[in-house]
């Protein structure tokens, strides 16, 4: 009777400590459901309204989207009133920005993980890189308006919005660029330096295919930034009415988001209607960049493999 009674005992003691445990458990479980919830509800409510906000821009541009749109200069009137050459300074400006801020972002970016001695020089480095990858991009427009325009005497012109543009994304691209290189195994580097390779042979033929789906990634996510931005230009200078398509590094240029912003100041309702249609054709052109990011990173991770 004496063991029975233990027994028991042992066994309610072990059901209630089970049970203690299992009460935080069940809490912690409950919490992370709520969590888990109130995230998806929150985005799923982000994704309506961009989908709302987007949908409802493309509507209402949707008619003016036809040929004559794309090859007529800006004009009084709405119905006569194209994006020719606010397209083409677009394509001038992006072209300019990858020429300049690519080779320096990247070069910055190996340079800072593969050769850069880790001191207080290389710290500072790196603070000042993340302070700059958050300054209001309007900074730089006056930055631009100082630097390029007025010492540097480039006037107005697209070669001056190219270069305040690779000012803006060049820290987006050193900062992608270093964590594509940090991802990369370090038997790679150690590998290829056992068979005899140099430092930069390890580099240019391990190291650098192996984060390119990366760095191809962040670059044309930060270019689809560049070819978004209004307030840089509009504190550069950029003009809103041109009639003629650039020629040369030093001609005069709109973009885009000048156009747009233009249109969009003016009360005539079907200015608005060529704002939200203009608006669409950026919407496009990012969708492409952004599309071309993940097929280069897609074909590149298929070679890796």
């Amino acid at each position: 009777m004496i063991a029975e009674a233990s027994e028991k005992s042992l066994a309610s003691k072990s059901l209630s400590s089970s049970s203690n445990r299992a009460r935080p458990f069940l809490g912690r479980r409950s919490s992370e459901l709520i969590f888990i919830w109130v995230a998806r509800s929150i985005i799923l409510a982000a994704l309506c309204a961009l989908v709302v906000l987007v949908g409802s821009v493309v509507i209402d541009g949707f008619s003016r989207l036809n040929w004559h749109f794309f090859t007529s200069f800006p004009s009084r009137k709405a119905e006569n009133a194209g994006i020719l050459a606010a397209w083409t300074g677009s394509v001038w400006l992006l072209f300019l920005t990858v020429i300049f801020a690519l080779p320096i972002g990247v070069g910055a970016a190996v340079y800072l993980e593969e050769y850069a001695r880790k001191g207080r020089f290389f710290r500072a480095v790196e603070l000042c890189i993340a302070n700059l990858a958050g300054v209001p991009s309007v900074i730089y427009g006056l930055l631009g308006l100082q630097v390029f325009v007025r010492a540097l005497s480039f006037e107005r012109s697209v070669l001056s919005g190219a270069l305040t543009l690779s000012l803006l994304v060049l820290p987006i691209i050193i900062m992608a660029a270093r964590e594509a290189l940090r991802a990369v195994p370090k038997g790679y580097r150690e590998g290829a330096l056992a068979l005899g390779a140099t430092k930069w042979q390890t580099t240019y033929t391990q190291v650098l295919p192996a984060a390119l789906p990366g760095i191809a990634t962040g670059c044309i996510l930060a270019f689809s930034r560049a070819i978004g931005e209004t307030a840089p230009l509009v504190t550069l200078g950029a003009l809103t009415y041109v009639a003629r398509v650039p020629d040369s590094l030093f001609a005069s240029f709109t973009a885009l988001p000048i156009q747009a912003f233009n249109w969009l100041s003016r009360p005539q309702p079907e200015f608005h209607i060529n704002a939200a249609a203009a608006i669409t054709v950026l919407l496009g052109f990012m969708l492409a960049l952004n599309l071309i990011a993940m097929i280069i990173r897609g074909r590149v991770e298929t070679r890796q493999r």
